[in-house]
Order: structure tokens, then sequence, then C-alpha cells
């Protein structure tokens, strides 16, 4: 089953004899936006290096050369680093397939199979794209209770695909399946050749599928 970084603040000249001003507030929520950013980049590389239950906080400071007092101003700590690096990638694979979709209807298309697969290629190849991360969240390796959120996000996945093939539910339950099981098989693969090849011929296979 996705990106992300800011500025220095500038001090006010004093004003008639008054004090010299704080950094403006403008300055210091980019230095934050900035130094929260290199903490989830940071995270990204040593989980992925590391493997989320052997990654410590210390490793994530160090690498994004922050305090620890900066990681839990913006973070509770190692499992909201996961999980907000698994819920932005998944904004991002939204946007994707949202985007793919709609250049589909724009072109005319309106048969919800066609649609379907314009959106499954876009989450593969987001997959393909940011596959290190990808590969993260389906190994097993997570925080407690992540299989939970995994969950919530194939109902969601379920309910958006229902709605496009108008709630025909053995279809939906059908190509959703098959479409899970390439992510799996796609992200996971060592050969990015061998799994490109899959995609391919796993979307002609699901778009082979008929209505009953």
């Amino acid at each position: 089953m996705s990106g992300d970084m800011e500025q220095t603040a500038t001090a006010r000249e004093p004003d008639h004899g008054a004090a010299a001003a704080r950094p403006s507030d403008h300055g210091m929520a980019t230095r934050g936006a900035a130094t929260r950013v290199a903490l989830l980049e940071a995270a990204r590389e040593v989980f992925v290096t590391r493997g989320f239950a052997e990654a410590g906080v210390t490793d994530v400071v160090r690498r994004a050369e922050a305090s620890v007092g900066s990681l839990y101003h913006h973070f509770s700590g190692k499992a909201d680093l996961y999980l907000t690096l698994f819920d932005e990638f998944q904004q991002r694979q939204t946007q994707r397939t949202g985007d793919a979709v709609r250049v589909a209807r724009a072109a005319g298309e309106t048969d919800p199979m066609p649609l379907f697969l314009a959106g499954a290629r876009a989450y593969l190849e987001g997959c393909l794209e940011e596959r290190d991360l990808a590969a993260l969240f389906l190994r097993g390796d997570a925080p407690p209770g992540f299989e939970v959120t995994m969950r919530d996000r194939l109902r969601e996945w379920a309910r958006r695909t229902a709605a496009l093939f108008e709630h025909e539910d053995a279809l939906v339950v059908v190509v959703t399946g098959a479409l899970a099981a390439v992510v799996q098989e796609v992200t996971l693969s060592e050969d990015p050749v061998a799994a490109r090849r899959v995609v391919e011929e796993a979307l002609v296979l699901i778009g082979g599928i008929r209505r009953p």
C-alpha cells in the first residue's frame, strides 16, 4: 500500500526603542514544519533499513539531526511516526488513483471496469515508485494494532469500489481481492522488471473478469 520540506525566520528591527521582537510566528512555524518533515524522512530511512521493531527514537533523531524533545513535540513516539508515514502514503495513493479515474472519465470512459483498472494501475505504479515504503507496511513488522488500521483501509477501499461498480458485491469481492494479491506480489518482489510484468499481466486478467 506515498512524499515531504522549509526556512529561517527574520528578526524585525527594533521599533522606536522597543526591544527586538521575537522571530515571527511564520518563521517559527516554518522551522517547525521543516523539523517535522526531517523527522519523517529519517524515520522512513530507519524503518526501511532496520525494521520498526529494531529502530529506536535515538536512531531517528540522530539521522534527522534533531533533538528527542523536537520529536516528542511533533509525534507521540515511534509508533506515531510509523502511522503518520502510512497515512501520508495512503493519501498520496488516493490522490494518484483519484487523478487517474478523473482523467479516464474526462476522456469519456463510463464503464466501471476500465475506470477501476485506471485507478488500480495508478495504485500499483505508486507501490513501485515508493516500493521501500510500501513494502514496509506489508512485512508485518509494525506497531501493535496496525493490522486493524490495515483492515479499516481495505474496507474503505472496498466501499469505494462497490460504489464504482454500483454495489455488485460478488464482483467487488473478486476484483478487490485480486488487486490486493497483486499489490502484495509487486511490492515485495525483488525484481522490478518482473514486478512490472506482473502488473501488466494482472491488469489484463482482472479486466477480463465479467459480471455474472
